[in-house]
């Protein structure tokens, strides 16, 4: 094999929109603190849904965008860090959604690296033989784990999930997914944390965001380099949508010209490893670049984790 390249793409939003006004009706905040402090305008809140109910939704869209049929899917790896139920995996749960018969079926959690991660396993695994058509996801509610009487965390967070088919190239076509770059800090995985039987999420803000704006620019311009891609060819930059102004400040240091920096976190807060997929289907859906067009993903957070790749887009 050659490699592999992403087919399509999809996603999946909850209806209900939370705005900075409702959450100033739960804690002290305002609109005008929470747009400063982390460039959030609203985000999408689920209620019944699962996150396995999210995560078939985007596959669902994925899947009818590809021309491929759940027939044709032999492997389904979900990232996610929200998922209540431990057994069956969300992975397997979506499979039975959709009707696909007998897929590999495993869950990926690094947290807000996992679709990075999880893209990385599928490619190593088209690469290998193993698989031929992949569905690879990020789903969270992280409504479920969050204490909506801290401010610190809940002016952050929304739940979704993103979702894309992957396959193998031509043998005369180059790869789309770039090699990945990954790894982790874990003697300082308390920075972001869901721990306990009754968890809520905890974070460092601090600390998470002084590793973020000096520390991950170097490993994203490796993805970059692995790839053969100079940073200035990108059409797009998709980061995790953790903090408007770490977005920022990663970007900046990338010097990436005039490619486009994915922002869905004003719309839709940080729904971790979720975020990465749903601003790049939206980037997509509303045909913000042309295909083929090279584009950098990087994934950052709980653990701490990383992961990153470029990837040609569908």
């Amino acid at each position: 094999m050659t490699g592999s390249r992403i087919l399509s793409l999809g996603h999946y939003q909850p209806s209900r929109v939370v705005t900075n006004d409702e959450i100033a009706q739960l804690v002290e905040t305002s609109d005008e603190w929470i747009r400063d402090r982390v460039g959030i305008a609203a985000r999408r809140i689920a209620g019944d849904e699962t996150v396995a109910d999210m995560a078939a939704a985007a596959a669902d869209k994925a899947l009818a965008n590809s021309g491929l049929t759940a027939a044709d899917i032999d492997l389904v790896v979900v990232a996610t860090c929200t998922s209540i139920d431990r057994s069956p995996n969300v992975a397997c749960r979506v499979a039975a959604k959709l009707g696909i018969n007998a897929p590999g079926a495993y869950d990926v959690n690094t947290a807000c690296s996992g679709f990075a991660y999880a893209l990385g396993t599928v490619d190593h695994a088209i690469r290998a033989g193993a698989s031929r058509n992949a569905l690879v996801i990020g789903a969270e509610k992280l409504s479920d784990f969050t204490d909506w009487t801290d401010r610190s965390t809940c002016i952050i967070f929304g739940d979704g999930a993103g979702a894309a088919v992957v396959t193998a190239a031509a043998e005369d076509e180059p790869a789309g997914v770039g090699p990945v770059v990954w790894g982790s800090v874990p003697e300082r995985g308390d920075a972001v944390r869901i721990e306990g039987w009754r968890p809520y999420v905890a974070q460092e803000g601090q600390t998470v965001f002084r590793w973020a704006t000096t520390a991950l620019a170097p490993l994203a311009l490796q993805a970059c380099e692995r790839a053969g891609v100079d940073p200035s060819e990108l059409a797009a930059f998709v980061p995790h949508q953790a903090n408007a102004r770490i977005i920022d400040g990663i970007a900046k240091r990338l010097n990436i010209g005039q490619a486009i920096v994915a922002k869905d976190i004003v719309e839709s807060g940080n729904t971790s490893a979720a975020s990465i997929p749903l601003a790049l289907s939206k980037l997509v859906e509303r045909r913000e670049m042309p295909s083929g067009a090279p584009v950098l993903l990087f994934g950052f957070g709980g653990g701490l984790t990383y992961a990153g790749q470029v990837v040609r887009c569908p």
